[in-house]
Formats: C-alpha cells, sequence, structure tokens
C-alpha cells in the first residue's frame, strides 16, 4: 500500500486496463458473491430491473476523493443508507453512463461538465431487485454540490486511499428471508459505509487495487 499511488490519474489509467474478466461476466467472481456463493443461484432466477451508478473520483492532488451520499429515511428502499449517486437505467437512457450522470446530476447537483466517465465495474446484483452497473468517473475540481433534499439527506467524501485499503474492509452479517448474509462494512468517521455500497467499494479494490 504504501508505494500505491492513489490520484485521480492512476485511478483513470487502473480503470481503462482493469484485470480479471470482461465486467459484463465477471460479477460473480467479487466481493459480495464470494461471502455469500449460495445466494448465486438465487440471483440468476431473478428478474432484475437494470440501475445505475456513478463511483465519482474527484481530481485532488496526491490522495483522490471519492463522493457517497446519505439517503434520506423517507426513501422507499435503502432508507437511511450511505450511496454512491445513482438510480433505475430510464427508457430513453441510452447507456448506463447517461442514467448515471442523469441520476448524478439530479440527485446531488454535480453538473455532468465536470465528470469524465473512465470505464465500469462488473454488474452488482442487489436482492433489493435491480442490476447494477457501477460506472467508474474522474471529477474535475470547480463543480457544485446541490443535495436533492427528497433524496439526499447529506454528500460527504472518503480519500481513495483509505477505501483501497483492505484493513478498513470489515464484514458484518444479517438475516434475509430466511438466510444469514454475510457483507462488507466500511465505516469512516461518523459515516458506515455497508451493504451495496461497500460490495461495489470492495469489487472496485479487486478490479483496480488489489
Amino acid at each position: 500500500m504504501t508505494d500505491m499511488l492513489f490520484t485521480a490519474d492512476e485511478f483513470r489509467r487502473r480503470a481503462f486496463s482493469q484485470s480479471g474478466n470482461p465486467v459484463e461476466e465477471a460479477w460473480r467472481e467479487h466481493g459480495d458473491f464470494l461471502l455469500n456463493p449460495d445466494a448465486v443461484p438465487y440471483l440468476e432466477t431473478l428478474k432484475l430491473r437494470d440501475a445505475a451508478v456513478l463511483v465519482p473520483v474527484v481530481d485532488e492532488g496526491a490522495d483522490a476523493r471519492v463522493i457517497f451520499t446519505q439517503r434520506t429515511i423517507t426513501l422507499r428502499k435503502h432508507s437511511g443508507q450511505v450511496a454512491f449517486p445513482g438510480g433505475a437505467v430510464d427508457p430513453e437512457d441510452e447507456t448506463p453512463e447517461i442514467a448515471a450522470l442523469r441520476e448524478t446530476e439530479e440527485e446531488i447537483g454535480l453538473d455532468r461538465r465536470f465528470v469524465e466517465t473512465v470505464g465500469r465495474l462488473p454488474y452488482y446484483m442487489a436482492m433489493s431487485g435491480f442490476r447494477i452497473t457501477p460506472v467508474l468517473a474522474v471529477v474535475q475540481p470547480g463543480y457544485e454540490i446541490v443535495p436533492n433534499p427528497a433524496e439526499v439527506d447529506a454528500v460527504f467524501d472518503v480519500p481513495l486511499s483509505f477505501l483501497m485499503n483492505p484493513d478498513n474492509h470489515g464484514r458484518g452479517q444479517a438475516t434475509w428471508k430466511g438466510a444469514e448474509r454475510h457483507f462488507y462494512s466500511m465505516p469512516y468517521g461518523e459515516r458506515n459505509i455497508w451493504g451495496i455500497t461497500a460490495g461495489i467499494v470492495r469489487m472496485l479494490y479487486e478490479r483496480l487495487y488489489a
């Protein structure tokens, strides 16, 4: 870890040249799905709705920072949780990238003119009914954040170096529909990054920095 660079330029380079199987095929090989192998056959039977999230890495010196949101407690799904900006792919969205950029503008006001998409991670298959495409992006300074109060309670950022340190990748467990499920948990200050979002962070680590 001590010799590794965590700049936005290095993140971009790794995103463009990430190792492993193609993103469309590799979801079973990463993160939460290695912790819960018995969930994979179940997920393969589900009809999942397409969604996309933006993984926004801010170009900020030697240690880039990653933007997260804290969802409001009034939302129907994943209320109160830490999340990446994003949401369902609408019929008019031609690509997951377009959906992720649109949702990010709607949720936190991040103008897409400051955002460069640099790749994707494998799908994250969510038990809540979504097939999520994580869209990797570099964000240039000068942007303004304007959270949508109907969806977002807070916006905060975390150093990329913290997120890509496996020592910070704790684990938890919970019962889901009668079965024990394991998940990643990454507390940072007063925030707890866990569940789907931590699973995507872990996948980012495994694809780009492990």
